[in-house]
């Protein structure tokens, strides 16, 4: 199967499935542009920038092209290659800026992928099948921003919503203006997730943002709760929805919905199949269905699982339903959790069609989030913390516990087993334990939840930058690998494209992969334009890519190779070409800077061990043959004959039996020396032999196996690395520990220090000054920004005042406190037992305003600060303390100092 040529891939793969769904195949000679009845797919259609695989016509209009490969290649990327044919495709008359074909499909027969290039801020996403012509005739007449923005115009002012229900449904809708494609809504039990979902649904149908609704249940109970609840909505005064639009239900019992000793008679529609099957775009409608029963019209009887005491479908049957059946799919508690059976049939249920998802839910589990991969409203709490530094070079330290500790998986988790060969995924439950240690994260398992926390502690990041220079920074991000089906940097750069939400061109993968289309011109692209933005590679850009405006490297890839790392941080280190004022460039070092370190501590003359072996094993044989160093190289050859023999799959066993008893290599490894003592001649014709030496190259190897761990939640954390005076780059605890050293032996040459432990009285506004610039010109900078991001990170309190953190730095007993709660303190302490007028207070509580910004008080200030000079100044205000306010300000400086 891996072998297969692309050239069999479209004949028994791709060609069989789009003649099944309606389209005649015909090569480019034989087509007739003028035989507007049929629906045709043009082999190798020739454009300006090259001939397509197949050209997509329907009614004599060129709507598609689809881009094959092989099976063994992974087909995402290929839409580039799409693209450039779609801008080439100069004979038909549509235009969507450079393209001319609006729908781009790409790929391996298995895996397919589709990006809908109307828009730029479109995203490529995979899908379960081809379309159909008539799925092609409706996308091209669908205006989906013109529908959106009727969406978002039409007021949300149903009389029985409530204010967080509102809020659900604008999270909604922003989202899907926003083109997301898959999202959660977490909402508390027993706060209206159905109604709110029920007015939602009626929004996007009245907008033409969604027209066919599947709302999807995994109890019968539950879909007879939603048709009723779909029925009893009146979203137009005197109107219910089901008298507006369509509502359609399975089979159900009169039971389903009668109550007892009502006379109330409800009577829902059963959906006729045609709906499923020719879906046409004047429908509008709701389909509500159980999980079991819509398993079964896809999958077969085979899929559907019962539970409990559920109601078999028996009058279900398969349908062969197009993947544009449905606009959107509503989930409905979707949290549940399941066998690895059920969750795989769940998803796949989802996975077929090509439409919005919202999932509903009270209590989001890991396989929840997995899938619909984001919370886009949360009725309890709602985050949204965006963080920035101002230092003209930024490190940080990116911190996620599975890459610095491994992944450890429990038996009984959900796991996807990938098939690295096509691509094909397959749900299984662990029957037993498993752990991958660091060095194999990406390479044989990966946990999505843990990238996605990476890439969204990075966008924090950006944003800030962004909003501080008015432009997103430039980001590289260094991928552990591109490999066919398990790339970490396609998983990447479809994160960045879903976390940023910004377009399919905002970010792009620049790697040697074949599936890269011109990669040299995408570096161009990189370098002289706005998009991309972020650009994904693993080696291509490491070395010698000048790209002078880059202002965000990201190291998500391990690296060992001193010189390696060098180059790739090199990559920043150049002025800004567009942006002069580019002052900086920051390093996202995420292996809790361990990386930073490491080299940091390696001088230039660190010996890096090669990563492959450096000579063939037909070079090792002959040098054993030409006696050349032979007890060395007949060892280095038994090291690499245990090493195959580890490496090798059962098939190479066979194979290998033709040469050495039973297939074993191990032992012939283990024996050679002595069989070379014994009979060197004979030994070395075996080893010289040609067939065996080629077998020791290209022998079966096993499928290489990859983890995805959906339910694997990881904890990523990130932290500044405070770098000081001289460009050294601190941990936060470190760099406390500096400032520790430098308080307890510096307080003779800072006076302001030994005022704070041996003079409080002497305290005051000129004190306070001397201390803060003392501190920000040493060698290590210790400004009042860098202490309190290093307090901030080692003990999560931010906002510590100069003066806590003085004295916490002699004293660790000391607390940390802020300045409000070091002003509250010293004026409990000044007003303890005596009691003020109603005038005394109102100036006690201006001085507190003032002491909480400025953590000192002089005469002064009372007619320099707006605060208290607009009240009458120092005159008013000692006036209202009986002549007294110069002495109480000197006690309530050396409280503030104590």
């Amino acid at each position: 199967m891996s072998h297969e040529s692309e050239w069999q891939t479209r004949k028994n793969r791709i060609d069989k499935r789009l003649r099944e769904l309606g389209w005649d195949i015909v090569p480019h000679s034989s087509f007739f542009r003028a035989d507007k009845a049929l629906a045709t797919a043009v082999a190798e259609y020739p454009t300006e920038n090259g001939p397509a695989d197949y050209a997509l016509f329907v009614g004599g209009r060129l709507l598609g092209i689809l881009e094959a490969k092989k099976l063994s290649l992974g087909p995402q990327n290929v839409l580039v290659q799409a693209q450039r044919y779609s801008e080439g495709a100069t004979e038909s008359p549509l235009r969507f800026g450079p393209y001319r074909v609006p729908f781009l499909y790409s790929s391996n027969g298995e895996v397919i992928w589709f990006h809908d290039v109307r828009n730029p801020m479109e995203r490529s996403r995979r899908i379960a099948d081809f379309p159909t012509p008539s799925a092609l005739e409706e996308r091209l007449t669908r205006d989906f921003d013109a529908e959106v923005q009727k969406l978002l115009s039409t007021p949300n002012n149903h009389p029985r919503l409530r204010p967080y229900q509102i809020e659900a449904n604008e999270a909604i809708e922003k989202a899907i203006a926003d083109r997301k494609r898959q999202m959660l809504v977490a909402m508390a039990t027993g706060c209206g997730k159905t109604f709110t979902t029920v007015n939602q649904v009626y929004r996007l149908i009245k907008s033409g943002a969604a027209r066919r609704v599947l709302f999807l249940v995994d109890r019968r109970a539950l879909a007879a709760q939603a048709v009723r609840a779909f029925a009893s909505f009146e979203p137009e005064p005197g109107l219910k929805f089901n008298k507006i639009y369509e509502v359609f239900s399975q089979r159900f019992r009169k039971e389903d919905f009668e109550e007892e000793g009502s006379e109330e008679k409800f009577d829902p529609t059963v959906l006729p199949s045609s709906y499923l099957l020719t879906p046409h775009a004047g429908h509008a409608f709701v389909y509500v269905c159980t999980i079991q029963r819509m398993a079964i019209n896809l999958l077969g009887r085979a899929a559907a699982f019962e539970e409990g005491d559920e109601e078999r479908d028996d009058d279900a049957e398969k349908l062969d339903i197009p993947i544009h059946a449905f606009d959107c799919i509503v989930a409905d508690e979707c949290h549940r959790g399941y066998t690895s059976a059920e969750l795989s049939t769940w998803r796949t249920v989802l996975e077929h069609f090509d439409a919005v998802k919202v999932g509903l839910t009270a209590t989001p589990a890991a396989h929840t989030t997995a899938y619909f991969t984001e919370v886009v409203y949360r009725y309890e709490y709602r985050r949204a913390v965006e963080e920035g530094y101002l230092v003209d070079y930024d490190a940080v330290a990116v911190r996620s516990d599975i890459r610095m500790n491994g992944l450890f998986l429990k038996e009984g988790e959900q796991v996807g087993l990938v098939d690295t060969e096509t691509g094909g995924e397959q749900l299984d439950l662990l029957e037993d334990e498993r752990a991958f240690d660091t060095t194999e994260i990406e390479r044989k398992a990966t946990a999505p939840d843990s990238n996605r926390k990476v890439i969204e502690e990075l966008k924090k990041y950006a944003l800030e930058h962004e909003a501080k220079y008015g432009r997103f920074p430039k980001t590289l991000i260094f991928a552990t690998n591109d490999l066919p089906h398990t790339s970490h940097a396609d998983q990447l750069v479809n994160l960045c494209r879903d976390v940023f939400g910004r377009g399919e061109s905002f970010v792009q993968k620049i790697t040697g992969s074949p599936t890269v289309d011109r990669p040299l011109k995408r570096i161009r692209e990189f370098r002289n334009r706005p998009n991309p933005a972020i650009v994904v590679t693993v080696d291509m850009l490491s070395t010698g890519v000048d790209i002078p405006d880059l202002e965000f490297i990201v190291f998500l890839r391990p690296v060992k190779s001193r010189i390696l790392f060098e180059q790739m941080l090199g990559r920043g280190t150049r002025l800004g070409e567009h942006y002069p004022d580019k002052s900086h460039f920051t390093v996202f070092d995420c292996f809790d800077g361990t990386l930073l370190e490491y080299f940091r501590q390696a001088s230039a003359f660190t010996r890096e061990p090669p990563e492959k072996p450096s000579r063939t094993i037909k070079e090792l044989v002959d040098d054993v043959w030409n006696n050349k160093d032979r007890a060395y190289n007949v060892g280095c050859l038994v090291k690499r004959l245990q090493r195959i023999d580890k490496e090798m799959s059962g098939f190479a066993r066979a194979e290998f039996a033709a040469f050495v008893d039973d297939g074993d290599l191990g032992g012939f490894a283990s024996g050679l020396k002595a069989a070379l003592a014994k009979d060197f001649t004979g030994t070395m014709k075996l080893l010289r032999n040609e067939s065996f030496q080629d077998l020791l190259v290209n022998y079966p190897r096993p499928k290489r196996g990859f983890v995805i761990a959906h339910e694997a939640a990881d904890s990523v954390t990130s932290k500044w690395l405070i770098r000081d005076g001289t460009g050294k780059e601190h941990q936060p605890e470190d760099y406390l520990k500096l400032f520790a050293e430098y308080v307890r032996e510096n307080p003779d040459q800072v006076d302001a220090i030994r005022i704070l432990f041996d003079r409080p009285k002497d305290w005051g506004t000129g004190a306070l000054g001397e201390l803060r610039k003392k501190l920000a010109t040493t060698p290590q900078r210790f400004t009042e920004d860098n202490l309190r991001k290093a307090h901030e990170a080692q003990y999560h309190k931010p906002l510590v005042d100069i003066i806590s953190m003085v004295k916490h730095a002699a004293d660790e007993a000391a607390p940390l406190l802020t300045a409000e709660e070091r002003v509250d303190m010293a004026l409990a302490k000044l007003t303890e037992g005596k009691s003020f007028s109603e005038d005394e207070r109102r100036w006690l509580a201006r001085i507190r305003e003032h002491l909480a910004a400025n953590l000192s008080i002089d005469k002064d200030d009372f007619d320099d600060v707006p605060v208290l000079a607009r009240e009458g100044g120092w005159a008013r205000a000692n006036r209202a303390f009986g002549g007294k306010l110069e002495g109480l300000l000197l006690e309530l400086n050396e409280a503030m100092a104590a």
